[in-house]
This record gives C-alpha cells, structure tokens and sequence, in this order.
C-alpha cells in the first residue's frame, strides 16, 4: 500500500518542527498534526520558552530600573500593571508563532489541526474539531507531544489562586506575595522573575537541595543573590494543605519542614504549582502498536531517536530528560536524518544547559565536584564580573564565571557562569572546548573591550596563575 506522507509527525513544538523543516530539505513529504486548534509550536512558544523569557525580558528591565533610579519608593508593580507587561508577551508570542508558521508554509510542510492516533506502525488516524476521523499513512512517524505538570491529588489547580505556568502568565496583576512550590529551573526562573517586579517570592522546595547539579560555588553565588532579593528558601518541604483565610484576606500555605513536626504557615496570594513533568503520551496508540517506555514512564529511544517500532521516531520532552527546547531543536533535525539517509549524527555528550533567571546561569561540562570525584589533576579559573568594564559600566556587577580544566595538559574540563549574558556567553568556551582548544586560547587571542567576553580572559589569566604558582598571591 503505497503511503501519503514521508514523514507524519504529531505535535509542532521543538522537535516536530525541526523534523518538518529537516525533512522537507530532504524533498521529503511532511505534515504535522496539531490538536491545539488556535497555536503552533506548543508549549515552546505558547506557554513555556517563548512567553515566560519575554517576561522575564521585561521584568529584568523593570528591576533594574527601580533599582537604579529608585527614588519613587513605589513598588515595581504598582507603576508597572501586569496587563503591560502581558501585552508585550503577547506581541512576541504572536511574532514568534507568525514565523514558524510562515517557514513551515515557505518548506511546504503541511498542517492539519485534530488529535492524532498511531494504528499501525505506518499509520495515525486524524481526529478533526468537528468529529470527522480521517486516515493517513507515512513511512515514518514522529511523535513529539510534549509534557505536563502534574499536580498532586491534595492541591486543586484553579487558575486563580493556586496556577501553573500557563495560567500563572495569564493573571491580571502582579501578586504582592507569591510562593512557588517546586524543585527545579522553573522554580528560580519564575522566583526571581517576580522578585524583579517587587513580589515576595517564598520557595517551597520539596527536595533535600535546590539546584543540588549546580557547581557548588556557583550555587553559593546564586544563594547570595537569592537571598539579596528577598527570596526565602525551603528545603525537604511536605505540603499539607492550600486554603483561603477570609479573616485575613489571603490564602494560606501550611506545609512541614522534614525532620520537624511543627507545622509552618506562609500567608499569600498566589501559589505557583511546579509539578514534575509527565509526558503527553495518553490516547495517542502507544500502547496499542506496542511502543516501550523508560522506567519513568516517557517513550523509550535509541541515539537516533527511533523508538521500539522501526518506522517510528520520538523527540523532545516526550522523551525525557534533558527537555530542554535546545536539545528538542536538534533531536528532530537528528530523526530526520535518520529516518532519510543523511548525514548519521548523534548528538553531543556535552550539553548546554541555561536557566533563565536573573541573572543568567549556563553550564557545560565537568563541574569542581565532578572532577574531584573522578580523581582528575584539575585547576580552577576564576573571573567575578565585579572585575569586568562592561559590568560596572551596565550595573551587573553580580556573576561569575569559572574554568575547570586539566593542570597539565590545560584542556578545558568544564565552564560554569553565573550573571548577565550567562547562557550566550558560554557558547564562547563551549566552542574552544569542543574543538579540544586549551587556556591558551584566551590568553593568546584578543577579545573586544569592555565586553563580558573578557572574562574568559581573566578567569584563563587566575588559572594559570595558579597552575605556575606565578605572583605574589600563590607563590604565598
């Protein structure tokens, strides 16, 4: 039976994109199956990347603003009203979704909105808004669904008072108190977002560490910076119960601390439920053309991203870690090629990671601790933006960037920053470290001044320093 498609692929967001465009430069046949009926690109641009940076975008600007010129003792959001701030988001979301639709149309990738259904392992079954059910066949299928939040049983999600990221970008005020219950990225990145705009911002972490992957001196400058602002943290957290308390017109947290049996209450307006991510992979035929899953539940893959049955693929947070929409971008690219007889890639066993706080957080490689516990001959170079020109002419003097590396060979084992521009300045490293370059290169070449670049400069100038024992400060 002959097929319809090169390629069907189900969902539009990172990953379903990038198969669509990689594919279609094949020549290949492509259509995505959407079951948003309004939006392209899924969480990605709808509810996730897109519109949670561009309010982190304005509230950056906002803080910095009050902080600098802070005569006006009004807080943040009392000049500032969210229905500002939320049309901006929307501007860029709208711009952001105009352009993937236009480059999906330009490569002729076809879209079809409805839910999709794997029958076989070539074909899915369309459900349309109106019930129509059509079916198409492919030689391959792509999947890439995405995830979820899921919200524990005791806690009722009502998009007023306790919300997710969805509903939480949606309010129509900026809370005076807000607390945020939830252990990763998401948790810092929203945490300091809403400090900027004058919110107190309570964690409530239900893990024994925050960030406990972050390199530890890294993690002290960003518990320094938290603390500045106002953000309280903690640890090993049980929540028992979300409820309003009309006498005092707020909503009331109560929650217990592990290891105590006192029970702690923390009056508020909005509450932030961060809940681990659980994969989309309901009523889409997983189970019934017999798709393995990992451990934790997400479609199980190989390095190029094929699934159990040969002719399928998945990708993006549909999969698992690192779900990050980074890694979803090249995940797809990586299917197609697979799927088309291109170049057979992998991809790279040294990610990126970047939070989206403020500032900044980026990392690559090995972190201090890591390469303790391998047992390796390391070195350590630093460079504290208080250092920087261009930080003390743009008032971000708060940051850090740090060069783990080999003390005799020099190579570059790991590079971590903390500060503004963190996630595109450490692209600068990642490439000389995987081009296996070594310190020299920063000390060797020239690097524009002032820019935040330089503290590759001077973070290479400490390591040395302290490999060659060179100078008053470590010959002592």
């Amino acid at each position: 039976m002959p097929f319809d498609y090169d390629v069907i692929i189900l969902g539009s967001g990172p990953s379903g994109f990038s198969c669509a465009i990689q594919s279609s430069k094949f020549g290949k046949k492509a259509i995505i199956i959407e079951s948003d009926p309004m939006n392209l690109g899924g969480a990605w641009i709808n509810s996730g990347t897109v519109p949670s940076k561009a309010l982190r975008e304005a509230a950056q600007i906002i803080g910095k603003y009050a902080s600098e010129f802070g005569r006006d003792k009004r807080k943040p959001y009392e000049k500032f009203p969210m229905q500002e701030l939320l049309r901006y988001k929307k501007q860029i979301q709208e711009y952001e979704s105009d352009e993937l639709a236009r480059n999906l149309e330009k490569n002729e990738v076809e879209t079809i909105r409805g839910r999709g259904k794997l029958v076989g392992a070539h074909e899915v079954e369309i459900t349309l808004s109106d019930g129509t059910v059509k079916n198409i066949r492919g030689e391959y299928i792509m999947i890439s669904t995405g995830s979820r939040p899921s919200v524990p049983d005791h806690i009722h999600l009502d998009h007023k008072t306790v919300v997710d990221t969805v509903s939480l970008l949606n309010l129509d005020h900026v809370p005076r108190r807000l607390v945020i219950v939830g252990s990763g990225i998401n948790a810092v990145e929203y945490a300091t977002i809403f400090a900027s705009l004058g919110s107190k911002v309570t964690i409530l972490n239900e893990k024994n560490h925050f960030l406990s992957f972050l390199d530890k001196e890294v993690h002290d400058e960003l518990d320094r910076i938290l603390f500045e602002k106002g953000i309280i943290i903690y640890d090993a957290v049980e929540v028992k119960s979300i409820a309003s308390n009309s006498l005092r017109n707020c909503n009331e947290v109560r929650f217990v601390v592990e290891g105590s049996k006192a029970m702690k209450v923390i009056e508020t307006e909005q509450i932030l439920q961060l809940g681990t991510r659980r994969p989309n992979i309901e009523n889409i035929g997983i189970s019934d053309v017999g798709i393995a899953l990992s451990n934790d539940g997400f479609i199980a893959v190989n390095d190029q991203y094929q699934t159990s049955i040969p002719s399928v693929f998945a990708g993006g947070d549909v999969i698992g870690f690192p779900g990050l929409a980074s890694v979803s971008f090249s995940q797809g690219r990586i299917a197609a090629n697979n799927m088309f007889g291109g170049t057979s890639t992998k991809l790279s066993a040294n990610i990126p990671y970047g939070i989206y706080s403020i500032p900044e957080l980026s990392s690559i490689g090995l972190s201090e601790q890591d390469a303790e516990k391998a047992g390796i001959d390391y070195s350590v170079g630093r460079a504290f933006y208080k250092s920087l020109a261009k930080a003390s002419i743009s008032n971000n003097k708060d940051g850090l960037l740090k060069i783990i590396f080999d003390s005799k060979s020099l190579k570059i084992l790991g590079i971590h920053v903390i500060g503004e521009s963190a996630c595109d300045l450490l692209h600068v490293g990642q490439t000389v470290m995987n081009l296996d370059g070594d310190l020299n290169y920063f000390v060797d070449y020239v690097f524009n001044y002032p820019t935040y670049a330089e503290a590759y400069r001077i973070a290479a100038f400490n390591g040395l320093n302290r490999v060659h024992q060179t100078g008053i400060k470590y010959r002592t």
